[in-house]
């Protein structure tokens, strides 16, 4: 989750489409990446499924100016807003994006196609969504001083508990993850401060440490009192690291909402 969203796709390359940074087709290709198919159901006037460049004029027509990101997870409704229907729907799918404008919000839902699932095909089900302030997203400045912060605790933590997570596993998986990213994923989308990209860099690079540290299984660590203390300090940064990242995807909004556009 923590290395790309769809919804941070969507939001991201959503928000350049409306601020009108990229074409129609550019915006489509960089959020549907390596999917089969990505289309949309439940938009207002429409009886069944459309395609994404439909759907992103749709919206702008119903008076959508911007795209937010929401991460919930099990109590931590990470960018919801409301009502419970919708914040069920995302907490099953771990994502969601919320527009800014008209109060309609999108869930994936993620399908395996073709022979052994090579496929994927997402659908975005539209619902709506109250409008009040998304629960818990910090500003983009907030997120960087507790990533930062978060990150040198757990990593002394798990150092100290011989993880093989917090040494050279680690920084191979971050390596891979650089280098994929160079072979042509961009980060964020155009229109976004050089601040965002940075903070979403680094909330990924604490995801992949996380992610690493949690499949390696104990590491070093023997005692139950040590295993209890691994994920205690996995716990708060993974936390952090979501924060941060939906602070970046919507810190074009917040910055529009402020008037610093």
């Amino acid at each position: 989750m923590l290395s790309e969203p769809r919804a941070g796709r969507l939001a991201a390359w959503g928000n350049a489409l409306l601020a009108g940074l990229v074409s129609p087709d550019d915006a489509v290709l960089a959020i549907v990446g390596a999917d089969a198919v990505h289309r949309v159901e439940g938009l207002p006037d429409e009886s069944g499924q459309v395609g994404l460049t439909l759907a992103l004029g749709r919206l702008r027509t119903l008076g959508v100016t911007g795209l937010r990101v929401a991460l919930p997870a099990p109590g931590h409704p990470l960018g919801l807003s409301g009502p419970p229907e919708f914040n069920a729907r995302a907490l099953e799918a771990e994502e969601a994006v919320v527009c800014h404008g008209a109060a309609y919000g999108l869930v994936p839902d993620v399908y395996e196609a073709g022979p052994e699932g090579v496929q994927v095909e997402v659908v975005w089900h539209v619902l709506p969504v109250r409008e009040a302030p998304p629960a818990d997203v910090p500003s983009l400045g907030e997120a960087e001083r507790e990533l930062a912060e978060a990150l040198r605790e757990a990593t002394e933590v798990l150092t100290r508990l011989d993880v093989a997570g917090s040494g050279p596993v680690a920084e191979a998986a971050i390596d891979a993850y650089r280098a994929r990213a160079e072979r042509g994923r961009e980060v964020l989308a155009p229109g976004y401060p050089p601040r965002a990209v940075r903070v979403l860099e680094l909330a990924q690079r604490v995801g992949t440490l996380i992610g690493v540290a949690t499949e390696s299984g104990h590491g070093g660590a023997v005692s139950s009192s040590e295993i209890s203390a691994r994920r205690e300090a996995l716990r708060p940064v993974e936390r952090t690291a979501r924060r941060a990242q939906v602070a970046a995807y919507n810190s074009v909004v917040e910055e529009r909402e402020r008037g610093v556009r």
